[in-house]
């Protein structure tokens, strides 16, 4: 009888550990925590540029709210399977366990957002390609223009929904979408704070884009994160944003952690978006955060 009873409390003890709560509070890089995640996104859809409808995951957590949120810009993958609803989910895991909503919204031509338009390799292949270096490099500081609609759209979108603090939202990204988070800043949206990570640097080689990214963060209101790995493809984004940004004042940073994983993509890539990156970097932006949204 003694043995049933254990047997019991073990099988309750484990099924609980398995449910994390939503609103707990989650240690940074818990990958545990991580697997045990067990929160289903919904996919919503919301208007983008020039009538198009866009989509993407929204992780909430439990209650009504109202919630501070995130907006997660994905770099630039097609996402050819959008159907697996836990795409960025040691992230999701991550911020709604601080209490924060996280949506991931899909640009066009990506995961979800795939019909909407052209794909973003056959346009990038058509319109960015020739001799001209000077006119390549324009076409593609354009093209994250034009991308830069789709997420301002996503931004307008979360702030308007009735669980989320409007002037608590947040705006971060990796790679592409460390591009796009910085484009982002110079535009007046009521973001509170925005968290770049390894932005251009598989593109540093574009003295157009860099020109264009710090053009943004000058005239950027709201505070910048700006993060980087050693290892990763190019330290230039740190080298020469993150040293405008630690000079520029207020909360506005930049850090460069040590090097990480064997490859320049685990530096660019896992460093931002897997647990084991987020245990090395997640105390340092939730302080980050914590102080925005004061």
């Amino acid at each position: 009888m003694k043995l049933v009873i254990l047997l019991i409390f073990l099988v309750m003890t484990n099924s609980g550990a398995a449910q994390q709560e939503p609103g707990r509070e989650i240690d940074a890089g818990d990958c545990a925590s991580v697997a045990n995640f067990t929160i289903t996104p919904d996919k919503v859809a919301f208007p983008g540029p020039e009538g198009r409808t866009l989509y993407g995951w929204l992780y909430k957590p439990k209650g009504k709210g109202p919630f501070p949120a995130v907006v997660w810009n994905h770099g630039s993958e097609l996402m050819s399977d959008p159907t697996l609803p836990f795409y960025r989910k040691d992230l999701a895991a991550f911020y709604v366990g601080k209490g924060f909503v996280f949506f991931t919204p899909h640009r066009t031509g990506h995961g979800m957002s795939r019909t909407a338009g052209e794909s973003a390799a056959t346009a990038a292949n058509k319109n960015c390609v020739g001799t001209n270096l000077d006119q390549v490099q324009l076409c593609k500081v354009r093209y994250h223009e034009e991308s830069n609609l789709d997420t301002v759209s996503a931004v307008k979108w979360l702030q308007e929904q009735r669980f989320v603090k409007r002037k608590e939202v947040v705006v971060s990204g990796a790679s592409y979408g460390g591009i796009q988070t910085i484009l982002t800043s110079e535009k007046d949206l009521e973001v509170r704070a925005f968290v770049a990570f390894t932005p251009a640097a598989q593109s540093w080689p574009n003295v157009l884009l860099r020109e264009r990214l710090m053009s943004a963060l000058k005239k950027a209101r709201k505070p910048v994160f700006l993060i980087q790995a050693e290892g990763d493809f190019s330290l230039g984004p740190y080298e020469v944003l993150g040293a405008y940004l630690n000079t520029k004042g207020g909360l506005n940073r930049a850090k460069l952690y040590p090097k990480f994983g064997s490859t320049p993509q685990e530096a660019h890539a896992t460093f931002s978006i897997r647990c084991k990156g987020i245990e090395i970097w997640g105390d340092d932006v939730a302080a980050f955060l914590k102080s925005a949204l004061k």
